[in-house]
């Protein structure tokens, strides 16, 4: 039978959450306190994380249960679908079978509501009455203010300058869920004076709006953080997907060859690779390739040096072992906002390092000609970050088509581009640049 699409039941979605750090080698490197440089404890994470979430940040218990109340609310888009991308292969005539998971169905539009949902219902669990965040291009943003609201929190995004302006409706989005939205930097906090002061005209970045998230979160009894990305309790929540797309592909009686994945902080690739990677560490499946997709104009895998960082701008935040470019560091003003990170997630960092991981990256305009061409076989019209594993797909079945190899490749498509129209219209009017790279390494004494 020809499959197009492999759907699982309701009662498929996952009981438990995949926690890669169970079958790592060696453990992480602890992240570090930013005044003391000592290992950081679970005390000083209370001002801002819940306790339930803080245990997952440092657990190394295989398999945590998904609390009912979240499964519950996975049910209105999960299981999300498999997709063969029949037409996508024919045009490029590769013998390469391709296939992609589809978080687009959510109702935020992304795979973010993985996280915001669990993130939102343990800050409930723990008297919260507020949460705050960052958002690049508004899909975390849109996922937070939507969970929130169905937990009766309140909700305040400090959403990247750039992606601010670029995204009007990913504003209107989280605002109909009831979230206070503002352009990051702003007055309402001391860091967001501050990067005012030395730049009036900054276009924003990730760091930036998490130093002025922290810093809300740290000042306001009732409020905490919530986090889209990056950290371990983040990517353990996405693990859904992967979980998910290893029964779909037991359904087919395959396993993947090519696993690829849009990559900023790391969580919807993470979520993906990390239940097949454990197949990869424990030698069952040795010769997967798994590959992160990241931008020229913020190539923190490819370029960036993997040490001790802050994950904000300020340094309010612990310092991680990870990928980076520098904390201060801020990336053109690409339509891929949820890729202008300065680093990447510890644990796909070290999974990097230690070669579980390999990690590419193309130019803005690479990136929307793989997306146009998904649009014209496919039908979807994917967000700029999902289609940068669009364009390294497209590569590697042409690869296959030079070789004549039957190779299974996947990636995650990890949301729609429903807002990011006047992206599409700047680089079918070809007035889309490809975004420029200058290295701006700060070191750190620890």
């Amino acid at each position: 039978m020809k499959h197009t699409k492999i759907i699982l039941d309701e009662n498929d979605i996952p009981k438990h959450w995949y926690n890669i750090q169970a079958d790592l080698k060696t453990p992480l490197d602890p992240p570090l306190h930013p005044q003391t440089k000592q290992p950081i404890t679970p005390d000083d994470l209370k001002a801002i994380f819940p306790l339930e979430l803080i245990k997952q940040e440092v657990s190394r218990q295989r398999y945590i249960p998904i609390p009912p109340a979240v499964r519950d609310i996975y049910r209105l888009w999960r299981p999300t679908p498999l997709y063969r991308a029949r037409r996508l292969e024919a045009t490029l005539k590769t013998p390469a079978e391709i296939y992609y998971k589809w978080e687009g169905t959510s109702p935020p539009g992304s795979h973010k509501p993985n996280s915001a949902v669990a993130q939102a219902y343990y800050n409930r669990q723990a008297g919260k009455e507020r949460l705050v965040t960052e958002t690049g291009a508004g899909q975390w943003g849109s996922a937070l203010a939507f969970s929130t609201h169905l937990f009766g929190l309140q909700c305040r995004v400090y959403m990247v300058k750039c992606s601010y302006e670029q995204k009007p409706y990913r504003r209107v989005l989280m605002e109909t869920w009831g979230a206070e939205v503002y352009p990051s930097p702003t007055t309402l906090t001391n860091a967001g004076r501050e990067i005012l002061k030395k730049d009036p005209q900054t276009t924003g970045s990730l760091g930036i709006a998490i130093s002025e998230a922290v810093e809300d979160a740290a000042t306001h009894d009732n409020t905490n953080y919530a986090l889209g990305s990056v950290l371990n309790h983040v990517v353990l929540h996405q693990t859904v997907i992967g979980l998910e797309m290893k029964q779909q592909f037991k359904l087919l009686g395959k396993y993947p060859d090519i696993l690829c994945g849009c990559v900023g902080g790391g969580s919807n690739f993470s979520g993906s690779c990390f239940p097949f990677i454990q197949d990869k560490i424990n030698k069952k499946h040795p010769d997967l390739k798994v590959i992160s997709v990241e931008p020229l104009a913020c190539p923190t895998l490819t370029q960036g040096d993997y040490r001790y960082d802050y994950g904000d701008s300020v340094g309010l935040t612990p310092l991680l072992k990870m990928y980076t470019l520098g904390h201060d560091f801020v990336p053109p003003a690409i339509h891929a906002g949820g890729l202008r990170y300065h680093g990447d997630s510890p644990l796909l960092s070290k999974l990097t390092k230690e070669g579980y991981m390999e990690a590419l990256a193309y130019t803005q305009q690479e990136v929307f000609e793989a997306a146009v061409l998904f649009a014209r076989t496919e039908g979807f019209l994917v967000a700029p970050e999902s289609a940068h594993a669009i364009r390294a797909v497209i590569d590697y079945a042409r690869i296959c088509k030079q070789k004549k190899e039957k190779k299974i490749i996947v990636f995650t498509n990890s949301g729609h581009g429903h807002f990011d129209l006047a992206a599409y219209d700047a680089y079918l009017n070809k007035k889309i640049p490809n975004g420029e790279y200058k290295k701006q390494i700060n070191t750190i004494a620890v």
